[in-house]
């Protein structure tokens, strides 16, 4: 048996991996044209033809709303951005609760406090690290408004379950599918099954215009409010004659014809790019497979993953090692990226010492109300005990991940499954 690189042995991964890079000549093409038009952005904040933004923009938007086969698509300039458009555009209102889960990136969270409403965490389902449904329930209250959902490391989470109780409480749900584009849900793509769907097109995503995003919705009235937040809604509202002037609070969240351009070749792209995480991705898990104490990534049923993030719950007890040690060991036999913790958002020094507005821990504190929402540790146990002891995120989606390569993680992943004895 070949000595661990660890212990002075060769690596197995003895090469770097290819970065992903998803650009090509179509993007570079598509740029030039752009800048040979001087037309570089075509937004008016008035209400005025040029609202909607330039002939980029609304190409972009109409490319997927065809692509993921939904009525309205919105572009903005970041998901962040289209995270904090959709809660307005939903009506939520200063101090109503929004249910998120704590294990996603903090902007998920963070659009809600925009608003002035506060965050409710929900604890998580360690097969796919997605909002537990089953969690949902006992944490809606009188003043719950919505549920924010993301769509984690890159498959769906349990819509079918979450949709329905959302309907029973009267609830909207925001479907943040930063990182599944392309990835499907029982039928239909993925970011499209709740009243909003949003997507990034930051750099690192699946596909990207550097930085960017994607509301869509199959709601008429929620697409008019999404455009009114992204483009000075309060300026627009009178001269358009808009009744509802509620959560007009308008910004600057526009797309600009650089980026648009590019989003419409990178679009093309994206059913292939699915295509190829969702084999890479399989051929990882047959690999793996029986490795004692490594529990992987596993598609829902009548699902697929896309996987932007390959997650790996580990029973470091049963296996006798530390975490950290692994990931040395791991990290020796050439194995890149390898992130021991994700995120716990709740945990955020934010939420911790209730401070966000000001000084004096507004929202959860305004004249008249305190909220009764807490954030102490031991609210969200599954995300916790991931977090502090038993996950390791492997950054799929920074490598091109041919078979070859694929082949190569696999065998460092043996080979020091089979010396596990060693470094004990």
């Amino acid at each position: 048996m070949e000595k661990l690189a660890y212990l002075g042995g060769k690596k197995t991964i003895n090469k770097e991996l290819k970065p992903y890079i998803s650009f090509g000549k179509e993007e570079i093409d598509s740029v030039q044209s752009v800048l040979q038009s001087g037309e570089l952005s075509r937004f008016y904040g008035s209400w005025h033809e040029d609202f909607f933004g330039g002939k980029k923009v609304k190409e972009f938007e109409s490319n997927w709303s065809k692509e993921f086969g939904i009525e309205y698509s919105v572009s903005v300039n970041s998901a962040t951005s289209g995270l904090i458009a959709a809660l307005g555009a939903v009506g939520v209102e200063p101090f109503d609760e929004v249910l998120v889960s704590p294990w996603t990136m903090c902007a998920s969270a963070t659009a809600i406090l925009v608003w002035n409403a506060i965050p409710v965490f929900v604890d998580i389902n360690p097969d796919n690290f997605n909002i537990d449904p089953t969690k949902i329930r006992s944490l809606i209250t009188k003043k719950t408004k919505a549920i924010v959902v993301p769509d984690i490391f890159g498959q769906s989470a349990q819509l079918t379950e979450i949709l329905k109780i959302a309907k029973e409480f009267g609830l909207k749900v925001i479907e943040d599918a930063s990182q599944a584009p392309g990835a499907m849900y029982k039928g239909k793509k993925v970011g499209t099954n709740a009243d909003i769907g949003v997507f990034s097109l930051n750099y690192h995503k699946h596909i990207h215009t550097g930085e960017g995003g994607v509301c869509v919705t199959a709601d008429a009235k929620i697409a008019e409010r999404l455009q009114l937040i992204r483009n000075h809604a309060e300026a627009v509202v009178g001269p358009k004659g808009e009744i509802d002037i509620s959560n007009m609070i308008g910004f600057n969240f526009r797309l600009g014809e650089i980026e648009s351009a590019i989003g419409i070749e990178q679009l093309k792209k994206l059913p292939s790019i699915a295509e190829q995480r969702i084999r890479a991705g399989a051929l990882l898990n047959e690999g793996l497979k029986d490795l004692k104490g490594l529990k992987l990534p596993v598609p829902l049923e009548g699902c697929t993953h896309v996987y932007y993030m390959y997650g790996l719950i580990v029973d470091f007890d049963s296996l006798g090692v530390t975490r950290e040690k692994l990931i040395e060991v791991l990290t020796a036999e050439g194995i890149p990226s390898l992130r021991p913790s994700y995120l716990n958002i709740h945990l955020l020094p934010m939420y911790q010492k209730r401070i966000a507005y000001g000084k004096s821990g507004f929202p959860w504190i305004s004249p008249g109300e305190t909220s009764k929402v807490t954030y102490e540790k031991g609210i969200c146990p599954i995300a916790e005990n991931l977090q502090d002891k038993s996950y390791i995120g492997f950054y799929f989606g920074g490598f091109a991940l041919d078979d070859e390569e694929i082949n190569l993680l696999i065998a460092a992943f043996r080979k020091v499954w089979n010396q596990l004895n060693l470094i004990k």
